[in-house]
């Protein structure tokens, strides 16, 4: 699919589509009206501008698609909005289309392209039965009505999608086709591609490491574990940005196993993984003046004879030993190490990571937002301004020392899970938080209700890629600002 800018639509553009706003939406109606020859009466009565409402119109043997995008949309509105006139209308728009962003704010040219590209994305990843070709998605044209001035944006919002078209097929692999080690051939295909860094441990490595909270985890699975280090560093980088993604490839809970209900969605438990593997891979196709650090520890939470029990105490790389009370609260174990790792190896100004965590996320904020904890009030804002303006939305909960006292264990350094009915996304916060040698910018993403959601698109819920475009927006400004307050 090529995106070219134009200053007026070719003969032959078979399908044109012009997204409209409620804001000053007469306004738009009557140019759609003077640009087709659609009566203004016909347009107003059929066309509200609510959000993802499309409405066909035919006009001069061309389809004309008036495509709506609410009130003020966010940048995931106005993806979610092309995504879906893309998805559901692919086999019929032919192979040129037009769109119109003459009047659109110019920045909204970026969410324009990337959500087109993700409209083309198949979900039917194993299914025998051959699909028909779409002409579109083989070589289409797409001719946006725009200054020459859009080429970046244009540029942008595809280098996007087309890393967030691999990550929805890594998340939505079951893991029988997704292991550790296709996580870490992943991270190495794209560092050789993009120009970055990328080494892996391998199981003997890690154990020569001192990883031994990551390798107590994977005992139980056939699947070894890896731990994957990526390092980008853009040219003129000022500042050292820290990302750790929780990399488990299928949970089963461990000995503290899971209800059979749900346990099929536990492929997605690599959401953390696949926002980092997105956002170092993007940032390097940018080529942003940072330099990111991407830890992934990787591993299955399998059973068998020999899986770690509860009641056990293992080691970790930061030293401090854990009493093992839950094996189904494996993610913040392999985090532990993922975290101490690279504040001690790299010692960088922000530390990242983000993980789907806890279920008790979910019960809290259900699948529309993020749970951001952190202990630095001006970390806590840039995320949860990138978040807004990403769409990709963030609400700060609390790290008060006393849910702390959850965690104390009598036999070793801290136990892993509170056993507690409340408050538990909170207390695997504050587990982390001991692993990250009080390290003054450090935030945890929380990504359990977000990374692997319902999707109008797709009859069961599928990946979203949640958190590549929020660490994107993140770093980018990252880049021109500071962050100096280390308050609570």
């Amino acid at each position: 699919m090529n995106f070219l800018t134009v200053s007026q639509f070719s003969a032959d553009t078979q399908t044109i589509i012009y997204p409209v706003h409620k804001e000053n939406l007469a306004t738009q109606l009557t140019f759609i009206a003077e640009q087709t020859s659609l009566p203004v009466s016909i347009l107003t009565t059929e066309v509200k501008a609510e959000k993802a409402e499309i409405t066909l119109f035919f006009s001069a043997e061309k389809r004309i698609y008036v495509l709506g995008l609410g009130s003020e949309p966010d940048s995931q509105q106005i993806i979610k909005a092309f995504r879906t006139l893309v998805f559901k209308h692919k086999a019929k728009v032919g192979s040129s289309v037009g769109v119109s962003l003459q009047n659109l704010p110019e920045h909204w040219t970026e969410f324009v392209v990337n959500g087109f590209i993700l409209g083309t994305y198949d979900f039917g990843l194993y299914k025998s039965e051959a699909r028909a070709a779409i002409p579109f998605f083989e070589n289409g044209t797409v001719e946006l009505l725009a200054s020459d001035s859009n080429s970046e944006l244009i540029e942008k919002g595809q280098k996007m999608a087309d890393t967030q078209l691999r990550l929805f097929t890594l998340l939505n692999a079951p893991s029988n086709f997704k292991t550790p080690q296709t996580l870490a051939s992943w991270a190495m295909h794209s560092g050789e591609k993009y120009g970055y860094k990328v080494r892996v441990f391998d199981s003997g490595e890690c154990q020569s490491q001192g990883l031994s909270a990551l390798l107590a985890v994977g005992q139980g699975s056939k699947s070894e574990p890896e731990f994957i280090v990526m390092e980008y560093k853009g040219e003129g980088a000022t500042r050292k940005v820290g990302l750790v993604g929780k990399g488990v490839t299928f949970d089963t809970g461990g000995i503290s196993i899971k209800p059979s209900e749900n346990m099929h969605l536990m492929k997605s438990d690599m959401g953390g993984a696949a926002a980092v593997l997105g956002a170092i891979e993007v940032a390097a196709k940018l080529k942003l003046p940072v330099h990111v650090i991407g830890i992934v520890p990787t591993t299955e939470n399998s059973v068998d004879g020999e899986s770690m029990k509860p009641g056990d105490v293992i080691q970790s790389y930061a030293g401090k030993t854990i009493e093992v009370t839950d094996t189904d609260a494996e993610g913040r174990l392999i985090l532990a190490d993922g975290l101490s790792y690279l504040v001690k190896n790299f010692q960088p100004d922000v530390l990242i990571d983000l993980a789907t965590l806890t279920g008790s996320i979910i019960r809290t904020l259900g699948y529309h937002a993020a749970g951001l904890f952190t202990t630095n009030n001006e970390l806590g804002k840039k995320l949860k301004r990138a978040g807004e303006r990403t769409g990709e939305k963030l609400w700060r909960l609390p790290m008060w020392e006393e849910y702390a006292d959850h965690l104390k264990s009598d036999i070793a350094d801290v136990r892993n899970f509170s056993g507690l009915p409340h408050s538990q996304a909170i207390a695997a916060a504050k587990f982390l938080e001991v692993f990250v040698e009080n390290h003054p910018a450090w935030a945890h993403l929380d990504i359990a209700g977000t990374a692997y959601g319902d999707t109008d698109l797709a009859t069961q819920r599928a990946g979203t890629a949640y958190g590549v475009r929020l660490l994107i927006e993140f770093i980018t400004q990252l880049t021109k600002e500071n962050i100096n307050d280390k308050s609570q």
